[in-house]
């Protein structure tokens, strides 16, 4: 228990780091990701003991509100959010348009193909979250973004190899379809029709 708890507490500094810019992105995002790997990791071992992360810091005390965040999201915040090297060139944008409808399209084929482990959905979205912050322009409030998120923290409270259930997956086609036809609209230029209904 002690692993947990050191675990935590390192996040929580790193977390803050990152924020202050005591560290560089390229620094904090591996840091991060080791974090996060050994996190699942050593709760996996003690699944017996502790029931989960809130009663763990309730237990010990704790109080790391950005470590507690970071575990439930399940990236790092260089994933999450568009953080990294000004994306202007022309054949960068392409690239980065291209490999987000590339996962998109990806998420919702495997779904389609009644494909609903965790471990199957999770990278999908952890790549399609990437490509997202990677496309100069897009809005920060791209409402595709906070579903993904969302579908995210979900997914990270579970074990790889659970499957989500018929209706969480048809809902995540539904709301993975309607980001996409939403990022289309937006490339093209074209304005959200507000009348219509979802």
């Amino acid at each position: 228990m002690a692993d947990l708890y050191a675990i935590i507490v390192l996040m929580e500094h790193l977390e803050k780091a990152f924020i202050r810019d005591s560290i560089t992105a390229e620094e904090y995002t591996p840091q991060c990701a080791n974090l996060i790997a050994k996190y699942k990791t050593t709760l996996n071992f003690l699944s017996d003991s502790v029931i989960d992360l809130d009663t763990f810091m309730n237990d010990y005390k704790l109080s790391c509100p950005a470590a507690v965040n970071r575990f439930k999201i399940g990236v790092p915040a260089t994933y999450e959010h568009a953080i990294g090297d000004n994306k202007t060139d022309v054949a960068k944008s392409a690239k980065y348009i291209a490999e987000t409808v590339l996962h998109f399209i990806t998420v919702m084929d495997t779904l389609r193909l009644n494909r609903h482990a965790v471990d199957e959905i999770h990278p999908i979205l952890v790549d399609l979250i990437q490509s997202l912050n990677n496309v100069p322009g897009l809005p920060a409030d791209f409402e595709g973004k906070n579903k993904v998120r969302q579908w995210l923290i979900t997914l990270h409270s579970m074990k790889a190899s659970d499957e989500i259930t018929d209706e969480q997956a048809r809902q995540l086609l539904f709301e993975m379809d309607q980001s996409h036809t939403e990022f289309y609209r937006l490339l093209s230029g074209e304005q959200k029709n507000n009348d219509s209904s979802d």
